[in-house]
C-alpha cells in the first residue's frame, strides 16, 4: 500500500473484491486486473498529475484521487473522483489538512484526516454524513466493510487510546446523530495495520511491533484467535482476509507473506518447544500455514484469488502469485513485472 521514494510507484491498493489494484506514481495512473494479468487503464501525468492515493469502486467508473509525489496537479488536501466513462472529474471534497486515506462502499465515500474520519453519501448528492475523531493517525488507517448485502456497514479507525480501534456500524446509525463507536483494546503499541472481512464480522490488527496479529469479532467484540508473524519486529504494509475468512494473508518488510488458517486453526503450526515453555508467552500464538519471499524491504500488498491463491504486488513492479496447500506447501504459480504489462482494453 506505500511506497519507496526512489521508485516510480508511489502506492498500490486493491479493489473491493481484490480482483483489480490501482498503481499510483510519479507518471499517472494505472489501473490492472488480477485474472489474468492485464492493464485496464493508464490516466497520464499530463492529465492527472503525480498520484499519492487512488481508490477504486469495484469495477465501476468511479475513482477517487489524491494528488502526490513530486508532479500533482491537485492539492493533497483535496479529494477528486474521476469518471472514466466521461474521461473528467465529475466531484471534488476539500478539507482544511491532507488527505491521508479514502475508502468507497457504492452508498458512502470515507475521508481520513489525520484526526478525523468524514463519511459522505455518495455518489449522487454528496452529503456530510459523519464526522469521527481519532487519536493521530499519521498512516491514515481506516476500512470498511464492502459487500452491499452484508447486514453490517463496518467502519474501522484507531480509537483515542494508543493501541485500540473503534467499530461503528452506519447501518444503524443516522445522519447528523453522536453514535458513540465501541472500543476494543487490541494491542500495548500503536496500531499499525487493519483489515475487515467482507462480511464485516471480523477485524483484525497488528501493532508497529509487527510481531503479532490479532482477529476478533465484530459482533461480540471478541478476540478470536492470535496470530504470530515472526520474533523479530517488522513493518507490516498489508493484512487481508480470504473472501470465505478461512485464511488470513499479511505483508511485511521482511519479504515474507504469511499465510493463515482462522476457520481450521489446527493447521496453523505451532513452536516446537510449545509443551517445554522454552518460548514463554508465544505457547499461546499460532504461526503460519505457508508462506512465500518476495524482495525483502520492499513494500507490497497482498490477497487471496481463486483456488488457494494468495498474490503479492510489490513497489517494484513485480507481480508474484502463489498456491498453498492446507499442508503448508507453497508454490510460485505466475511472476510478472506489471509495470511492463500494456494496455490491452477499456477499464
Amino acid at each position: 500500500m506505500y511506497s519507496h521514494s526512489q521508485e516510480a510507484v508511489i502506492a498500490l491498493s486493491f479493489n473491493q473484491d481484490h480482483g483489480c489494484f490501482t498503481c499510483s506514481m510519479e507518471d499517472g495512473l494505472r489501473i490492472y486486473n488480477l485474472e489474468p494479468l492485464s492493464e485496464k487503464a493508464h490516466l497520464d501525468v499530463s492529465v492527472v498529475g503525480s498520484i499519492g492515493i487512488c481508490e477504486m469502486l469495484h469495477r465501476t467508473n468511479l475513482l477517487a484521487i489524491v494528488g502526490g509525489g513530486s508532479r500533482p496537479k491537485f492539492a493533497e488536501n483535496t479529494v477528486l473522483i474521476w469518471d472514466d466513462l466521461s474521461k473528467k472529474f465529475v466531484l471534488e471534497f476539500t478539507f482544511t489538512s491532507p488527505v491521508l486515506a479514502v475508502c468507497m462502499r457504492r452508498d458512502k465515500l470515507f475521508m481520513v484526516l489525520k484526526t478525523e474520519v468524514h463519511v459522505f453519501s455518495f455518489p449522487n448528492n454528496p452529503k456530510k454524513l459523519f464526522t469521527f475523531e481519532t487519536r493521530e493517525n499519521p498512516k491514515g488507517l481506516c476500512e470498511v466493510s464492502p459487500l452491499a448485502s452484508s447486514e453490517r456497514q463496518l467502519l474501522v479507525f484507531p480509537g483515542h487510546k494508543c493501541g485500540s480501534i473503534q467499530l461503528v456500524d452506519l447501518s444503524t446509525t443516522e445522519r447528523g446523530m453522536s453514535s458513540a463507536p465501541f472500543t476494543i483494546s487490541a494491542h500495548q503499541a500503536e496500531i499499525a495495520c487493519i483489515a475487515v472481512n467482507q462480511q464485516g464480522t471480523m477485524v483484525a490488527t497488528a501493532s508497529k511491533k509487527g510481531t503479532l496479529i490479532r482477529v476478533f469479532d465484530t459482533t461480540k467484540r471478541t478476540q478470536l484467535v492470535e496470530l504470530r508473524r515472526g520474533a523479530d519486529p517488522a513493518t507490516l504494509y498489508c493484512i487481508n482476509f480470504s473472501h470465505d475468512s478461512e485464511f488470513l494473508c499479511v505483508s511485511s518488510d521482511k519479504g515474507t507473506v504469511h499465510i493463515f488458517a482462522l476457520k481450521n486453526t489446527h493447521l496453523n503450526r505451532r513452536s516446537t518447544f510449545s509443551k517445554m515453555g522454552f518460548l514463554g508467552q508465544y505457547v499461546e500464538s499460532q504461526w503460519a500455514l505457508a508462506n512465500f519471499t518476495v524482495a525483502a524491504e520492499c513494500a507490497c500488498i497482498c490477497a487471496f484469488g481463486s483456488k488457494s491463491s494468495v498474490y503479492a504486488i510489490c513497489v517494484d513492479g513485480t507481480f508474484h502469485k502463489y498456491v498453498f496447500t492446507q499442508e503448508g506447501n507453497c508454490n510460485r504459480e505466475a511472476f510478472d513485472v506489471y509495470l511492463d504489462v500494456c494496455e490491452d482494453s477499456d477499464f
